[in-house]
Order: structure tokens, then sequence, then C-alpha cells
């Protein structure tokens, strides 16, 4: 498994959630399509659709919980981007196999 941190809690994470949350959160502001998301994250040869992204992301923020799921925010029709804000800048993302 995976593990972020997020205020001292310990989120349980899949190897993609992870892979996910690690992307985002290194480009923090920065809006990323969901093909962007899917070529970045699932590789070139995923060959599913783009709501892929969208289920990854929502299973992400139930995750987080409702107190920091807006740290990962939509764009409508566009995609997704990582918002910091001051209640979360102690987060830690790190792997743990």
């Amino acid at each position: 498994s995976y593990t972020a941190r997020i205020k001292g809690r310990a989120l349980d994470l899949t190897f993609k959630e992870f892979e996910l949350l690690k992307f985002l959160a290194q480009h923090p502001g920065r809006v990323f399509t969901r093909a962007q998301l899917l070529q970045e994250i699932w590789g070139y040869d995923y060959f599913g659709g783009t709501r892929t992204v969208d289920v990854h992301i929502r299973r992400l923020r139930s995750k987080l919980g409702p107190e920091h799921e807006a740290i990962i925010g939509t764009v409508r029709n566009v995609g997704y981007r990582f918002t910091i804000t001051s209640a979360i800048k102690d987060t830690q993302i790190t792997e743990r196999i």
C-alpha cells in the first residue's frame, strides 16, 4: 500500500491514487485535463476512457475526507488541480509498500 499524511492522519492509498495525488501535489495550482492525467499516470498504452480519472479523483477525495477533499479542485469542462491551503501545508506524501 501507499501512504500520504494530511495533518498527521495517514491515508491508505492504492498505487494509482498515490501517483495521482503525488503528481497533482508536485504542480500546485496547475490545471490538468483528464487526458493529460491519463497520459502521466496511466501511460501511453492505456486504452480506457477519461472517466477513469474521475473515478480515481472521487475515491481520492473520499479518502481525504470532507475537511480536505477540496484540495483537489475541479475546473469545469477542463480537469483538475491541486490547491494548497494554509490548513494542509504540512501534507506529506511518502511511499510505503
